[in-house]
């Protein structure tokens, strides 16, 4: 695999699990340990259902994945669609000090990413949501 490489799926439930193993292949190749490439592949999880579930509420869609190496040792994995605009990090974290009981519902699966990844950023462009997970190889 170069130290570049993407790959564009139908957003459906059906194609979340081949995109997973792409993310994490890619992460393994560049020597990812274990333990990070679980939480990558967590973080890609919870994005692509998102898209799935939310992204195209009218018609149907697709998905890209592309990952890379930066110069400075950091997989980056860039999720985009062309669907609705959904900023994930505008979202407010949930209060995980409250009982299950107690919590809103939703918002978990974001705060999990936030905190699993090194960086996660997301920016609107030429009409499509770009988040981007960054992770140290550490």
């Amino acid at each position: 695999m170069n130290y570049q490489d993407s790959k564009k799926l139908p957003a459906v439930m059906e194609n979340i699990r081949e995109a997973m193993r792409f993310a994490t292949s890619f992460a393994a190749t560049m020597k990812l340990p274990p333990d990070r490439i679980m939480s990558l592949e967590m973080s890609v999880e919870e994005a692509l259902v998102n898209i799935v579930k939310y992204a195209y509420p009218a018609a149907a869609g697709y998905f890209e994945v592309s990952c890379r190496l930066s110069p400075e040792n950091k997989i980056i994995v860039e999720i985009s669609d062309e669907g609705i605009p959904f900023d994930v990090l505008a979202k407010a974290d949930p209060d995980v000090t409250l009982g299950v009981e107690e919590r809103k519902v939703g918002g978990l699966g974001i705060y999990l990413m936030k905190k699993l990844m090194d960086e996660v950023s997301y920016r609107r462009e030429n009409g499509r949501n770009i988040l981007t997970l960054t992770i140290m190889r550490k």
